[in-house]
């Protein structure tokens, strides 16, 4: 077996949802979009501050599997979707 076929442990965290997935997706309680974090198996609504995750490629989205986002967490990830460009899953308007 050559070296680029062997799967690592990193190559589980590295999985993308599909695009046209991500598109629908919505919060279970606002109906409103989602940011994608595939680097940390998570979609945040940063109005709700809630975060929900992403279980062996699947999202879970139940309101009450649902992470509150703490201040520090919320600025954290706001942060980050700004500075590596991530955007809501869908355009409210």
């Amino acid at each position: 077996m050559s070296d680029d076929t062997v799967s690592t442990p990193d190559d589980a965290a590295g999985e993308r949802l599909d695009p046209r997935l991500l598109e629908i997706l919505a919060c279970p309680e606002d109906k409103g979009p989602l940011l994608y974090f595939a680097d940390e198996s998570t979609l945040y609504n940063p109005r709700l501050r809630r975060s929900y995750p992403i279980r062996d490629g699947i999202p879970v989205m139940l309101i009450d599997e649902a992470l509150s986002v703490d201040d520090a967490e919320h600025e954290r990830l706001v942060a980050k979707a700004e500075a590596e460009g991530i955007e809501p899953t869908f355009d409210e308007g």
